[in-house]
């Protein structure tokens, strides 16, 4: 008899770009989020299960506001830490690096912060199958083939 696999984990497969259907199959077409000209160039279908990744057109649209959700949790989470560690005065001018601090770090986290919230806006419209070995595939209903990947 054959062992099924483990579950991978939501964060794991979230974080590591991963299809939601069956977590297991790599969704971008670069691996290097800094790979600037392919940063949120995704492959047409999961490679593992065949999950499409464009669902309708203009489908990722809402990613910008996860975009700005994991961008204020990340500023919310640096100012904590400046705070328990360096603390802030406006005497040393410490806040104000903080900010200068704060922003280098969201502009070079850009790249991964976009492709995790594509990543998270697909996992909450396309669930976790986890008989997607034998399931058939839920197609998309409103989807123009050439408007795909049109950025």
């Amino acid at each position: 008899m054959d062992a099924v696999p483990p579950k991978p984990g939501y964060l794991i497969s979230v974080f590591g770009n991963r299809c939601p259907r069956c977590r297991r199959g790599h969704i971008y077409s670069s691996g290097n989020p800094y790979d600037l000209s392919n940063t949120v160039k995704m492959k047409q279908e999961c490679p593992v299960c065949g999950q499409p990744t464009e669902i309708e057109v203009g489908f990722y649209y809402g990613t910008g506001y996860v975009s700005y959700a994991l961008s204020v949790a990340f500023t919310i989470f640096s100012f904590l830490l400046w705070w328990l560690i360096i603390g802030f005065s406006l005497d040393d001018k410490r806040f104000f690096w903080w900010i200068g601090v704060n922003s280098f770090l969201l502009i070079a986290l850009q790249p991964p912060l976009m492709r995790i919230s594509r990543t998270l806006w697909l996992s909450w419209f396309v669930k976790y199958d986890p008989n997607w070995p034998t399931n058939k595939i839920e197609t998309p209903e409103r989807l123009n083939k050439d408007q795909g990947n049109n950025w």
